[in-house]
């Protein structure tokens, strides 16, 4: 079965792309709780999939260049 022929996914969809994160895999990759994410999520801050409604998913890709930019926004603290 060709990916054309899938209704509900792009047509460069195949089945050795990634699977999407839940939120709580998320939240573990970026270093945050699950609230955080959430947060983001509700802020459009952080890009995400809905999956049937409700279901919030990610995809690490997508994730890749928004914990870049985070870590180098919170940094490393110091204290002296």
């Amino acid at each position: 079965m060709s990916s054309a022929t899938l209704p509900n996914r792009p047509l460069s969809w195949n089945a050795s792309d990634e699977l999407p994160l839940t939120v709580r895999a998320a939240a573990t990759y970026l270093g945050v709780s699950p609230q955080t994410v959430y947060l983001w999520v509700e802020r459009k801050q952080i890009p995400h999939l809905r999956v049937m409604g409700r279901n919030i998913r990610f995809l690490k890709s997508d994730l890749e260049p928004f914990r870049a930019t985070f870590k180098q926004e919170v940094g490393i603290g110091t204290t002296e």
